[in-house]
C-alpha cells in the first residue's frame, strides 16, 4: 500500500514539473498585448470563434519562439516604418533592427502554418 502511494506521489511530482516547465514559455507577454494582438488579428480573419481559436494559437506560438522583448522591438520597428522622413530612416537602416523584423516574420510564418492551415 504505502509503495502504491508513493507511486502515485511520484507521478504527480513528474506531472507537476513537466507542467511548470511548459508553462513558463511565452508567459513574459502581458495580457494586454496578446489581447491587442488577437483583436487585430481577428479584425483582419472575421469575427468568429474559430478566428479566435486560431488567432490565440498565433500569438501563443509567436510567445514560444520570440521572447516578448524582441517582440516589442520588433513592433516598434514595424510602426517607425511607416513614418515619413528622416527621423525613421535610422529604423529602416540599421541592420541589426531588420535582423529583429526577421525574426518576428519567421515566428509569424510559423504561427501561420500551424494555426492556420
Amino acid at each position: 500500500m504505502t509503495f502504491k502511494v508513493s507511486l502515485i506521489a511520484a507521478a504527480l511530482f513528474c506531472a507537476a514539473g513537466a507542467g511548470a516547465a511548459q508553462a513558463g514559455v511565452g508567459e513574459d507577454y502581458p495580457t494586454a498585448e496578446k489581447a491587442d494582438y488577437i483583436f487585430g488579428c481577428m479584425a483582419a480573419n472575421g469575427q468568429t470563434r474559430e478566428s479566435l481559436d486560431r488567432c490565440s494559437c498565433s500569438i501563443d506560438t509567436i510567445a514560444t519562439i520570440l521572447p516578448f522583448a524582441e517582440y516589442e522591438q520588433a513592433e516598434t520597428v514595424l510602426r517607425m516604418n511607416k513614418v515619413a522622413g528622416q527621423s525613421s530612416e535610422v529604423f529602416r537602416s540599421t541592420g541589426q533592427l531588420r535582423d529583429v523584423v526577421s525574426t518576428m516574420r519567421r515566428a509569424q510564418a510559423e504561427a501561420e502554418v500551424k494555426c492556420f492551415p
